[in-house]
């Protein structure tokens, strides 16, 4: 289950926020999560609120925005969403695309006290 380590590297960025921008508490983060980032939220909420217990984030808030997944062919340029890593160009048929958003998750923002 990676959403262990997910929940454990945005522990580790609140940290390194409350010490250069001093604050004590959070009290909301809004993450960002692609589609095709392969995150299971219910379960990143689970290990969230398991590694934030005793920690400035204990009972925070956690809001999951989803980030649609976005592709271009690499032989015909074309742009298409997509649900999936792999696939077909809708234009062209050629298997070969190159993911251009929604593979990635990020903190996007903190809400502190």
């Amino acid at each position: 289950m990676h959403e262990l380590s997910l929940a454990e590297s945005v522990m580790q960025i609140i940290q390194e926020s409350a010490t250069t921008q001093h604050f004590r508490r959070v009290t909301r983060i809004t993450l960002e999560v692609g589609e095709l980032a392969a995150v299971e939220a219910d379960a990143l909420r689970f290990c969230f609120d398991a590694v934030s217990n005793g920690t400035i984030a204990e009972g925070a808030a956690l809001h999951i925005t989803p980030i649609s997944g976005l592709g271009r062919c690499n032989a015909c340029g074309a742009t298409m969403s997509m649900r999936e890593r792999y696939g077909l160009c809708e234009q062209c048929g050629d298997p070969h695309l190159e993911i251009i958003a929604g593979d990635r998750m990020q903190v996007k923002e903190l809400t502190v006290e």
